[in-house]
């Protein structure tokens, strides 16, 4: 297990923890700590991940933070078996897990892992240098360096099978972001797919240090991969980035902020209240959160919902969630 980063908080620190302590809620039987699996450092997984966990600690009372991870498949496979109580996937990777093809722990289906609330699109998006001249997947060279994040990622994962889809000939590389980042300035990587909420923070140090092309899919790339790969049609936000002058197309992937299926209900449920109640605080831990609302409920169509998260859906989001998709029901 890997360090866990970020503040914990104790509960005798936080002032907002001992109202919710002294509350009606029963506190019996909630683990005395909680980790949050996120992925590398430079990337929108770590500030967002790292962000909520603060907060449902100070909030709570019970110290907890972000840990790095190798994102999604790892995240899957660390709340399943419960080293981590919380994590965050995308949904084609939970479907991989649940399935029983995860990279990790192949033929393990990892189905004590619930969905607990909506975080945002993972858009997949192309970044280089523009010193390269690469301004379109077209350009792209034969045999081109390409780093796709860390392994077992959602980029790591999906993104070389799309390079692949669109013809692209590339050498693979893995890695944290912020250490693809600065590969890519060094010369030593040509291009970067990134798969990660925007704006992803190595990007946008890259483009305070160099020029950068933010290189987008034409409308026939991107109905291609949307035939492809469970993914449905984005575009990336002209003010996300300052090298973008109008929005760029992309392909995009729903995110999942997910809990072990064991833990107790009340607890899911006060930890969702936490991040689903004030979305303005989570659009200050990162602004990917602006999706990160109650209706979004709906996006989830792999995991089996928490019922401590699920309650809280049907109480304040009218969501219509029918029983077999909530675990243990």
């Amino acid at each position: 297990m890997q360090k866990t980063l970020a503040i914990t908080f104790a509960a005798a620190c936080a002032v907002s923890g001992q109202a919710f302590a002294e509350s009606h809620v029963d506190r019996t039987d909630w683990p005395e700590s909680f980790t949050v699996g996120t992925a590398s450092q430079g990337g929108t997984y770590f500030a967002y991940g790292s962000g909520w966990a603060n907060l449902v600690a100070e909030e709570l009372g019970v110290s907890g933070g972000g840990e790095v991870t190798g994102g999604p498949m790892q995240n899957m496979a660390l709340v399943h078996t419960g080293d981590a109580q919380f994590g965050m996937t995308t949904m084609g990777p939970a479907a991989e897990s649940l399935g029983g093809t995860n990279p990790i722990a192949p033929g393990l289906q990892m189905t004590n892992v619930c969905a607990m609330f909506p975080m945002y699109q993972t858009p997949f998006s192309v970044t280089a240098l523009s010193s390269s001249g690469i301004t379109s997947i077209s350009d792209i060279p034969d045999g081109a360096r390409i780093g796709f994040g860390p392994a077992g990622s959602t980029s790591d994962t999906y993104f070389p099978r799309m390079m692949e889809e669109l013809g692209v000939n590339f050498e693979r590389r893995n890695g944290g972001w912020s250490d693809l980042g600065g590969q890519l300035q060094d010369g030593l990587l040509d291009v970067i797919a990134f798969a990660a909420g925007v704006p992803v923070p190595a990007v946008s140090q890259l483009e305070v240090q160099t020029d950068i092309n933010i290189i987008e899919f034409t409308e026939e790339e991107q109905a291609q991969i949307m035939e492809a790969f469970p993914v449905s049609a984005f575009e990336i936000s002209a003010d996300a980035y300052t090298t973008l002058e109008e929005p760029a197309r992309s392909v995009s992937m729903w995110n999942f902020a997910i809990a072990n299926c064991d833990l107790p209900a009340s607890f899911v449920n006060a930890a969702v209240d936490v991040v689903m109640s004030d979305n303005e605080r989570m659009v200050n831990i990162h602004r990917a959160a602006r999706s990160t609302l109650p209706e979004n409920w709906d996006k989830n169509t792999v995991l089996k919902w928490h019922p401590g998260a699920a309650q809280w859906f049907k109480e304040n989001a009218g969501a219509d969630i029918p029983d077999d998709m909530i675990h243990g029901m």
